[in-house]
């Protein structure tokens, strides 16, 4: 990227002298809150504060989590613990909040975080850090004070998906680049890592009974640089990241078509038996797997079977889209066999919604990429899918794609799609968007954040941010809270905590930063 494209905010001197002792209000975070009651005294985290769990291992694992967070920038002990009185609450408990809601109350003599499961107090978690002076994500001890508005704050999700993609096939991207971007979603309740594993740029996930898809279809990228691949050790590793996040990863195997990296690998998966060459630019729509040959369906098996074994989520995406190269009967047929393999190791398909052309496995997700200007028969079809009892998850190219351009003069990303600013992004109602949909069937939302033209984790945090923060909105808040205005603000906001964690972000002109 040329040097000033990823912008920053103020220095570090700067944003101290900036600081003030007035505490972050309880309605400025990012989701929105499902409802909050401002009042009372805040509470301040001195050296005398203990995080107090109650005794579970999974909410001592979120305590240390948020310990981790605090100990660099306060300098203070913090100790983790079931015993004492006052500091910072972590409990589980049964209460109105579902798996993933919590209750964040904030008074004099400290702030208690109640949720009926871990990940209720995780993303309680991150409401507190965003309540803190943004100076609490530096590595390095800061001054003070500590303060936490006092109130109540009550929390559930809209929907249960809420998800962001992240394409390693066009460019790879090593196991601690793909921690940080875990780490950065985290911060506004995520819950969903779709890997895209397979393209026909890349291939990277090791397979032990198709050795050839990794070291060969997995040695390259778009532009011709050197690739890569996960080993299973690798993918491990990012599974279990995620997970002590609460992020549920869901991995795909792009097929019939974008499947190049795999036909170039071994030769018998092509119809005429003659691999291609590795491919390096960035044109869809030109492989297939060989729908006829039987040698297709037992690599399918292989790599399903080993994919599922290594990941403990309920998902597997199978792909789907743009499938230009496979004819339709043959697409039909293929997804026909596809799909119970999938079942066969467990999981949940999940495909792109032209999986809607054939028929979706019953319990089966579509996820909607289609546009504004996607023609009423295509929007029909998924409408009518979704009438049929196929769940939904809401991923519009021109509203949720992180790789589109922001505008004209953006140095990354593609504008295939339109351009899409930051307001564009957010402002739409996934429950609503899609016509002839009923309400019940819209599972969520995920924000897709292709890589064609980005390398490196810089470029993904200046594509994603500041858009990623409204998807992850649209996903957790009521429908009744969406107001850019209002939005625009919170938004801004949130400029200090991005520079203190070292993130490069898109300065638009919609948003008014400080």
């Amino acid at each position: 990227m040329a040097a000033g494209s990823v912008m920053v905010g103020a220095a570090p001197a700067q944003r101290e002298s900036a600081r003030d002792t007035t505490p972050v209000p309880l309605d400025r975070v990012i989701p929105a809150p499902a409802s909050v009651d401002p009042g009372g005294s805040p509470y301040r985290i001195t050296e005398d504060t203990r995080i107090r769990v109650d005794g579970s291992r999974e909410a001592r694992r979120v305590g240390e989590y948020l310990a981790d967070v605090l100990r660099p920038s306060t300098g203070y002990r913090l100790p983790v613990t079931d015993h004492g009185r006052g500091g910072i609450r972590l409990r589980i408990a049964e209460g109105p909040y579902g798996s993933e809601g919590y209750r964040l109350h904030s008074g004099r003599s400290g702030v208690t975080l109640t949720a009926a499961g871990p990940a209720g107090l995780f993303h309680g978690v991150q409401t507190l850090r965003q309540l803190l002076p943004a100076a609490v994500e530096e590595d390095s001890e800061q001054p003070g004070p500590w303060l936490v508005a006092g109130g109540t704050v009550t929390d559930t999700p809209r929907f249960g998906w809420r998800g962001a993609m992240l394409d390693v096939s066009r460019h790879f991207f090593s196991v601690d680049e793909v921690k940080r971007y875990i780490d950065q979603i985290a911060l506004y309740k995520i819950n969903k890592l779709h890997l895209h594993l397979s393209d026909d740029q890349g291939w990277r996930i090791a397979v032990d009974s198709w050795p050839r898809l990794a070291t060969y279809g997995g040695s390259t990228e778009v532009g011709g640089g050197p690739g890569g691949y996960y080993t299973k050790a690798d993918y491990k590793e990012i599974v279990r990241y995620a997970s002590s996040r609460h992020l549920e990863v869901v991995p795909e195997i792009d097929m019939p078509g974008h499947t190049n990296a795999a036909l170039a690998s071994y030769a018998d998966l092509n119809c005429d038996g003659v691999a291609p060459p590795l491919y390096t630019g960035t044109k869809v729509g030109f492989s297939s797997l060989c729908v006829g040959k039987e040698i297709t369906y037992d690599f399918v098996d292989d790599v399903v079977r080993e994919t599922a074994a290594l990941t403990p989520g309920r998902y597997l995406h199978i792909g789907g889209d743009e499938a230009h190269s496979t004819p339709h009967e043959d697409f039909v047929t293929f997804m026909d066999r596809v799909q119970p393999i999938v079942a066969k190791y467990g999981k949940t398909v999940v495909g792109w919604h032209q999986l809607t052309g054939a028929e979706p496995a019953e319990g089966a997700l579509v996820q909607y990429w289609g546009l504004d200007r996607t023609s009423d028969a295509e929007k029909e079809r998924v409408a009518e899918a979704a009438r049929n009892g196929t769940g939904l998850i809401l991923s519009p190219a021109d509203r949720a794609y992180l790789d589109m351009k922001y505008d004209k003069n953006t140095p990354l990303g593609l504008s295939w799609a339109g351009y899409v600013e930051v307001r564009r992004s957010y402002d739409w109602d996934p429950g609503t968007y899609l016509p002839g949909v009923p309400a019940s069937a819209v599972r969520g939302v995920e924000a897709p954040l292709w890589t064609e033209t980005l390398s490196e984790s810089g470029e993904l945090e200046y594509m994603a941010f500041p858009r990623l923060p409204g998807i992850a909105e649209l996903g957790w808040s009521p429908a009744a809270a969406r107001d850019w205005e209002d939005y625009r603000v919170r938004l801004a906001a949130q400029a200090p905590r991005w520079d203190a964690l070292g993130m490069g972000y898109y300065r638009s002109p919609q948003v008014p930063w400080s």
